[in-house]
This record gives C-alpha cells, sequence and structure tokens, in this order.
C-alpha cells in the first residue's frame, strides 16, 4: 500500500483562493488529499463539490505532506458516501468566516473532507492552513517518525 499526502495549494488561483489566503492569513487557499493510486480526493469549489480526479503536480503551486500514518479505508469509505455531493458555501462562510459550527451533511468543502477522511472531530473547523499545521505537528511525533521509518519511507 503506498502513502497518502496532504496537497495544499499556493498557486495564485482564483479571487476565491486568495479571499481565503488572506482570510486565514495563509499561503494556502486549497486541499487534496492524493492516494496512492494517484486519485486526488477533495471537495472543490471550481469543480462542484465532492469528487475524485487526477491532477498533475506542479510543485511551484502545490505542497505536498506525507502521511504515514492515515487510513486508506477510512478515506475512501467517506468519499464513497460523499462522492457527488456539492460544495458547502454556507458551511465554509459561517465556519471559517464567522465563529458558527455549521455541518451540512449534504455538502462539503476541501478542508472539511480532508479533516473527516484523517478522522479529525469537528471537521469543519478546519482551514487548510490549520490542517497542514495538526498533520505537520503529528507527523513530528516521535512514535509517527519511528513507524514510518520502520516502514522503509
Amino acid at each position: 500500500m503506498g502513502l497518502i499526502y496532504l496537497a495544499l495549494y499556493k498557486g495564485r488561483g482564483r479571487l476565491f483562493n486568495r479571499l481565503i489566503r488572506l482570510w486565514t492569513r495563509s499561503r494556502y487557499s486549497h486541499c487534496e488529499l492524493v492516494m496512492p493510486d494517484g486519485r486526488w480526493l477533495s471537495a472543490s469549489a471550481m469543480d462542484g463539490g465532492v469528487r475524485a480526479k487526477r491532477i498533475e503536480l506542479d510543485l511551484a503551486h502545490w505542497d505536498l505532506i506525507p502521511l504515514p500514518w492515515a487510513n486508506t479505508h477510512q478515506i475512501q469509505a467517506l468519499f464513497q458516501r460523499h462522492q457527488g455531493k456539492g460544495y458547502d458555501w454556507l458551511g465554509i462562510l459561517a465556519s471559517q468566516l464567522l465563529p458558527l459550527a455549521v455541518n451540512n451533511q449534504r455538502r462539503m468543502f476541501c478542508s472539511e473532507f480532508c479533516a473527516a477522511g484523517l478522522g479529525f472531530p469537528d471537521a469543519q473547523r478546519y482551514s487548510p492552513a490549520l490542517l497542514a499545521d495538526v498533520v505537520q505537528r503529528i507527523n513530528a511525533l516521535p512514535f509517527v517518525q519511528l513507524g514510518h521509518s520502520l516502514q522503509g519511507g
């Protein structure tokens, strides 16, 4: 089984990307889970919601964080449950711009999808920047580093 990555979009993007970066004071405006088979899973405003696609990696636009502890089956199960569901515009505005915990069961936004796929509670509370910080902290834990080195990674 291959490695899963958190892909964080740092490219210029569209106005929406710039607004997210401005609001979160981050270089990141979008995130995806890159599966071992090459599919990128997320909820995308540009693509209308939860979807899988293949994206050509351009390191000028994306940062990748390996997730040796991520569970492929858990992520795939979440994707199967939510595939085709719409983009959660209200949720992203309420949970990211306002301190409201809005969780629409029929829609998702990118960092909510990724956080839920990684098993984090209150997934709608995560921005791409917060998610990047949390997974980097998890990766720095000694037992994660030891487990990854024992797997040969």
